[in-house]
């Protein structure tokens, strides 16, 4: 009888036991993995950089030449350009000698009234000019021209506030922002619903790739290509760019391209 007492006071607390394991086990949350990782989206044009802040943008038929520069000859694999864009009048960004050896002859070209007070009398039918805050839309694309300047005492002579462009392209809801020459403006920092963007980042002329992934930071492009990054001390350190993007928001994809190597 004792032994049949102590075998079913054994079964009890072994059921109670079980019974507690079960309980624990359900109300304890399941362990979700985060990642870390940046989402990789499909974007609906190539990139081809020319050069510091010249590229090429093939997006579907259409082809836009952003800061043509450097001779028309650095042009001859692509084709001929539907939309030109100028952002400001420096030599790095406006060369009338390459644009005049383009075949320009369907093309419009945007500038702000700086570039356009600088271009040649045969191509003012061509131009659309636009101030900070226009667009314009044109073989199906809508071109709206965003500030660029500089913030910096040291640097307010390089470029003043209204002279040149930055600019968002859209079309069919993509939205593309190419920066031009400025800092961490609040312009840029209110950038919404950007898929890619463009952004500079070279001293004395702009800003540190510190700035630059602070504001890329704040206004959160889903792809990011660090451009336009020599300066008077060599290359920026587009990979400490990246780092740091990536620190504040994991989800922002980092692109580096080659602008610097002679194909």
């Amino acid at each position: 009888m004792k032994h049949l007492v102590i075998l079913l006071l054994t079964c009890i607390t072994f059921i109670s036991c079980k019974e507690k394991q079960t309980e624990t086990a359900t109300v304890s949350p399941p362990v979700k993995e985060v990642s870390t990782k940046a989402i990789t989206q499909e974007l609906p044009f190539k990139v081809h950089p020319i050069s510091h802040a010249t590229m090429v943008l093939q997006w579907g038929d259409t082809t836009i030449y952003i800061d043509p520069v450097g001779g028309a000859e650095v042009f001859a694999d692509y084709p001929q350009p539907d939309l030109i864009l100028v952002t400001d009048i420096h030599g790095d960004h406006l060369n009338v000698a390459t644009i005049e050896g383009l075949d320009t002859s369907k093309a419009k070209i945007m500038v702000p009234q700086a570039v356009a007070d600088k271009m040649p009398e045969a191509f003012v039918p061509q131009l659309d000019v636009l101030n900070n805050g226009d667009s314009k839309e044109r073989f199906g694309f809508s071109v709206e021209a965003i500030p660029m300047y500089n913030l910096r005492e040291e640097a307010l002579k390089f470029h003043t506030k209204g002279r040149g462009n930055g600019y968002v392209i859209e079309k069919d809801g993509t939205r593309v922002y190419i920066s031009g020459d400025t800092e961490d403006i609040p312009e840029m920092r209110a950038l919404k619903d950007i898929d890619a963007a463009f952004v500079c980042m070279n001293l004395p002329y702009t800003m540190t790739e510190i700035n630059a992934a602070d504001a890329v930071i704040a206004f959160a492009p889903k792809t990011i290509y660090p451009y336009h990054y020599r300066g008077t001390e060599g290359l920026s350190d587009v990979a400490n760019f990246k780092t740091i993007v990536n620190k504040g928001n994991p989800a922002i994809h980092v692109v580096q391209l080659d602008w610097y190597t002679k194909k």
